[in-house]
């Protein structure tokens, strides 16, 4: 009995320790800290943000997405004892809460009284302070959006700051209020709270780096930046192992037409198998080489290098020998995985020369699935869930090359936290979960196909269906009927052609299309809406950028804009002399790459300065934050002294032809210093009839080009862009002009 009592008295005894710890460390009181101490012993709760919450001078707004029934209770037990909270009815009669009723004021003040403003800007007025429970999808619907318009226009009214409050991983709870389809339960997931510095929504004020928005919007899109900051800082590997124990090891995870379907652990045990191999050949951080087109090996080999600590460097097949051999010098790679089957089928025969030639030997993934061992398949099978190497966030993870779509393609180092920090950039603008599968077309070494399309699927359970080319126009249409899809990725170029070869019911399945690399035409939009259903958001992005950058969503969108800038990226736009409505566009933020490859090998790069990279791209923000591309630095033609946009010219073009596809080119003039000409499959154009539609609407006459080039086909990159440089080169050829003119 006394043995009992002592055992009872010394649990109490550290119990009273540990709570005055926390009271030490936040600052709140020891109730408080009573009833949160089980909550942080249960959950692991990384909590350091609430520092920031906690110290943020009053009058404050704590925006705080409201994800499961835990949320306000954590909030609750950690926010200052003075706090108004405003929950709906139905979370504030949650049985969680009633631990914590003696600490709130008022608990059961319900969100519709938000409208009725004038109490709470008093109270705010009054060095209050205020927490607001926001929906937890990242995708509003009108009425949901409201709140954020009322609580942004009491924010301004009583000066108040926001500071942006979400507490990664509670919508997995038992008690999460999303749909168990979207977010699979789990008993003790772990908690980070993220909690950032607080703002103001005067949009008066000027912040740096922050592009126009209105109040409402800037509110939105701080609750979002806290989403994307509570994703915990881990390697590919770390963090794709994770979504595997989150969404079920057995859960199918990614799929093709030859492979079959793959589940999480079949996934992760081939990846450890493969991963094995390559550390055999290579060396801690070493470059190594993939050529595959997206499939399921692909997705095996690329986790297989990030379990070794491999840089992998995907190959652009389609670029031609002497541009994969540049890539192969400049980093540093000793080794290729590929395989035998795509290298003959793709009639890869000059490029695998061009490879051997430049000092790399071929890894073939049939030579090593021939060799596996039992005892290989067991071990594999038994540390799926652990890494061969363990990487730094900030260590290298990538390399891709750029387009060259009018330059030689440049070595672009990302880092582990570059491509997590992306797609949860993108998650928290666009709703994936998965209930989705997604219908990957688009090539690893694009960098939309490789984020978007393998990365972001992995890491939040969508199912995934991997197709080799994204040039097979009849057989995809017909795939997509088969695979039912509700989320695609794509190019305007190849929906539009996907389309014209398409059954009106292929892709009924899709919820989302979204399209990058180059302009959406409206024509190809308002296909895809009437035929089948879908409509198309436009997205910008960069390989710089891990990719994405912009996007449209179904809340937010504008047509003619690629969307507004996700969270976390910053921007500046630098005057472009001859552009009065427009600059040059700057980006930084956690997705911007580590730096161009200046030397041999992924550690020798030359880093953005100071963070910031120059995009090239001539841009136009409108007031409430909207992208607008007008066209690459090097897309615009500068005739006697006035600079064109060629993005509008092929604009122009598309407008009178829109079944035609179309690329405008600038080329030496001796007169006026360069001149138009339009390449266009439109077997009936000409210069006179495009010269009266453009004075009709309105044009500038310098942009009605001097010459059209009517050709059989578009030149495309293997990405689905334009290849300038190769249309450029036809122009100049065809028209007989001196280089050097």
């Amino acid at each position: 009995m006394i043995l009992t009592g002592m055992i009872v008295a010394a649990v109490i005894a550290l119990y009273t320790v540990a709570a005055l710890a926390q009271v030490y460390r936040f600052g709140i009181s020891f109730q408080q800290a009573v009833l949160y101490l089980p909550m942080k012993v249960a959950f692991r709760i990384s909590d350091g943000g609430m520092r920031i919450a906690r110290q943020a001078d009053a009058p404050v707004i704590y925006a705080i997405s409201h994800q499961s029934r835990l949320d306000p209770a954590l909030m609750l037990a950690l926010l200052p004892e003075d706090t108004l909270h405003i929950l709906d009815e139905e979370s504030a009669g949650s049985s969680w809460l009633e631990p914590f009723r003696t600490l709130a004021r008022s608990i059961a003040f319900n969100a519709s009284h938000v409208f009725v403003s004038r109490r709470l800007v008093r109270h705010l007025k009054g060095k209050g302070r205020l927490a607001v429970y926001f929906p937890q999808t990242v995708e509003p619907d009108a009425k949901s959006f409201r709140l954020f318009r009322a609580v942004a226009r009491i924010a301004v009214t009583a000066g108040a700051d926001i500071v942006a409050i979400h507490v990664g991983g509670s919508r997995h709870l038992p008690m999460s209020l999303a749909p168990e389809a979207e977010a699979p339960r789990r008993w003790l997931p772990r908690l980070n709270i993220a909690a950032l510095e607080p703002i103001s929504l005067d949009t008066s004020v000027v912040r740096p780096g922050r592009a126009p928005t209105t109040s409402s919007n800037a509110l939105f899109d701080r609750v979002a930046e806290a989403r994307v900051a509570a994703t915990p800082q881990r390697s590919l590997f770390s963090a794709i192992a994770g979504a595997a124990r989150l969404y079920g090891p057995e859960r199918t995870i990614v799929e093709d037409g030859v492979s079959g379907a793959l589940s999480y652990r079949d996934m992760m045990i081939a990846a450890r198998v493969l991963g094995a191999r390559f550390a055999a050949i290579s060396s801690g951080g070493e470059a190594v080489g993939l050529m595959l087109p997206s499939s399921v090996g692909l997705a095996t080999s690329f986790v297989g290098l990030q379990s070794a600590g491999c840089v992998a460097t995907v190959l652009n097949f389609t670029a031609g020998p002497a541009n994969v051999a540049t890539a192969i010098r400049s980093s540093a790679i000793r080794t290729v995985v590929s395989s035998r089957v795509f290298v003959d089928k793709a009639q890869l025969a000059e490029i695998v020369s061009a490879v051997e030639e430049a000092g790399a030997r071929f890894l073939w993934l049939e030579d090593i699935r021939k060799g596996v061992t039992t005892f290989e398949k067991t071990s594999a099978a038994l540390l799926w869930r652990w890494p061969l190497t363990r990487a730094k966030p900030s260590s290298p993870a990538v390399i891709l090359f750029t387009s060259g779509s009018d330059s030689r393609p440049k070595g672009v180092v990302l880092t582990h936290q570059n491509l997590i920090a992306n797609a949860a950039q993108t998650e928290a603008r666009i709703g994936f979960s998965p209930a989705d599968t997604l219908f990957n077309v688009l090539p690893a070494f694009h960098s939309f196909g490789l984020t978007g399309g393998t990365i972001l699927p992995l890491l939040y359970g969508v199912r995934l269906y991997l197709y080799p080319s994204p040039l097979h126009f009849k057989q995809i249409p017909e795939t997509a009927a088969k695979v039912r899809p509700t989320i695609m990725f794509g190019t305007d170029t190849f929906l539009a052609t996907y389309a014209r070869t398409a059954r009106d019911d292929d892709f009924a399945s899709l919820r989302l299309v979204v399209a990058g690399a180059e302009p959406v035409q409206a024509e190809t939009r308002r296909i895809w809406r009437e035929r089948f259903g879908a409509e198309i958001v436009e997205g910008y992005g960069l390989t710089e950028a891990a990719p994405v950058v912009a996007v449209n969503t179904r809340t937010h969108s504008r047509p003619g804009s690629v969307g507004r800038l996700l969270p976390g990226i910053r921007s500046r736009v630098e005057p472009v002399e001859g552009i009065a409505d427009g600059g040059r566009l700057w980006i930084a933020g956690p997705n911007v790459m580590r730096g161009y490859i200046s030397a041999r090998g992924a550690e020798n790069v030359t880093p953005p300065p100071e963070g910031w990279h120059d995009t090239g791209d001539i841009v136009a923000f409108d007031r409430e934050g909207y992208l607008s591309i007008l066209g690459r630095a090097r897309h615009f033609a500068k005739i006697s002294g006035e600079m064109v946009s060629l993005g509008a010219v092929e604009a122009l073009a598309q407008a009178l032809w829109p079944e035609d596809r179309h690329a405008a080119v600038a080329v030496p003039d001796r007169k006026r210093g360069e001149k138009i000409v339009l390449l266009t499959t439109a077997a009936s154009a000409e210069v006179s009839e495009l010269r009266t539609f453009g004075k009709a609407s309105g044009a500038a006459h310098l942009m009605i080009p001097e010459a059209i080039l009517k050709v059989e086909a578009i030149p495309l990159l293997g990405s689905g862009k334009i290849d300038y440089g190769t249309a450029r080169r036809r122009a100049i050829e065809s028209l007989g002009i001196d280089k050097a003119a």
